[in-house]
């Protein structure tokens, strides 16, 4: 789930800053987001939704200045408190997914929390590896599907077919072409997160009962929580453990500091997800 239930990127029930229907609008996305990821998970769905790129500390939210979105322009600053949340990544049961560089630091803009953040992944970083030849380059982000029509909209293929920029990858095989774009964000990380709990669904989940479903792997999600959670590879906090990001070109309001302990913290949760470890997973 690499979203936010528009058009409130926090939501809170009685914020003394929003109208009455605004308070009544979120406190129903609230109660019918809540109650479809509960349904979701008593039907063994493993809830897993990016942790978002607004390098935030969710602990302790201050103000929203992106909501509403909609309609354009509608936006405006309010203080907010933790009554508010961001749905569904702060929903019940949802696995939310931090995002780290490929050296495994946190990504600058990935939103970090010790409550929130259950586990962090891959989810690119361009401006990863201060100092070195790789500083700023493509191949520090993940690679996504891009839809042909997106790129030839966005101007960045040729008459051909062929990419006109670095941003852009060509895959053909027997005639047909496929494109990738290199892309950044927890919206990255999710998807590996989600892609490792379906190893272990393969792995260690049965067949489904009933009409159509003989075919069909299912797995408790507690479980499918557990194993994740406890393969991830735990990762210390930065020593010192505040990170400014002044020396990749930020400026200093995605300075984050880190806190809890090697086995669970606010920047990479229970830990930097793994795929081996998870199918090798034993009681």
């Amino acid at each position: 789930m690499s979203y936010y239930v528009d058009p409130w990127w926090m939501n809170c029930g009685n914020n003394p800053a929003d109208s009455a229907a605004q308070q009544m609008e979120q406190r129903t996305i609230m109660q019918a987001v809540d109650r479809a990821l509960r349904y979701a998970h008593r039907h063994n769905v493993t809830l897993i939704s990016s942790a978002g790129n607004e390098h935030y500390n969710l602990d302790n939210p201050t103000t929203d200045f992106i909501s509403p979105d909609y309609p354009p322009g509608s936006e405006y600053d309010r203080n907010i408190d933790s009554g508010c949340r961001i749905l569904p990544a702060m929903g019940p049961h949802v696995i939310a997914t931090g995002s780290v560089g490929p050296s495994k630091a946190k990504a600058d803009y990935s939103n970090y929390s010790l409550k929130w953040v259950d586990v962090s992944g891959p989810g690119g970083w361009f401006r990863d590896f201060f100092g070195t030849p790789q500083h700023r380059v493509n191949e520090n982000q993940v690679l996504s599907a891009y839809p042909k029509q997106l790129a030839q909209r966005a101007g960045q293929l040729n008459p051909d077919g062929t990419p006109n920029t670095p941003l852009v990858i060509q895959s053909c095989l027997a005639g047909t072409c496929g494109y990738y774009q290199w892309l950044q964000g927890t919206s990255m990380a999710s998807p590996h997160a989600t892609g490792v709990a379906a190893l272990i669904v393969s792995h260690f989940g049965h067949r489904q009962g009933g009409k159509g479903g003989k075919d069909q792997l299912e797995m408790n999600a507690d479980r499918v929580e557990k194993i994740l959670l406890k393969t991830a590879t735990d990762t210390a906090c930065p020593n010192p453990p505040t990170v400014d990001y002044l020396d990749e070109g930020r400026p200093a309001e995605f300075t984050a500091t880190c806190t809890g302990t090697t086995d669970k913290n606010s920047f990479y949760g229970d830990g930097i997800i793994d795929a081996l470890e998870a199918i090798s997973f034993k009681d």
